[in-house]
């Protein structure tokens, strides 16, 4: 199985993401922390933009709108990588173990 190589921009933090594992999990895998609540697409306390990079969702309703979509707004919690990714996330923070 290939993983895909996702940074968090402007940390410049960079992890791992197999295919079909939510963004924000693989983050947290790696000791990345972005912001979340809900972690099933609701309340977009996850919300960043996609800087570079295809994704999908793991949901048909994730909680942003067609044109945040086009915009570059993703929900990490919901989201997987379809290749390398930047995220512009900055509140992320790393966490050590």
């Amino acid at each position: 199985m290939s993983t895909y190589l996702i940074t968090v921009q402007p940390a410049g933090w960079r992890f791992e993401a197999a295919p079909g594992r939510a963004l924000l999990l693989a983050a947290e895998d790696a000791g990345i922390m972005l912001p979340a609540s809900c972690r099933n697409g609701s309340c977009r306390t996850c919300l960043c933009q996609v800087a570079a990079g295809e994704l999908a969702y793991l949901i048909d309703w994730p909680g942003i709108s067609a044109d945040e979509k086009r915009a570059g707004d993703t929900l990490p919690c919901v989201a997987v990588a379809r290749s390398d990714l930047t995220l512009w996330a900055p509140a992320a923070r790393r966490v050590t173990r």
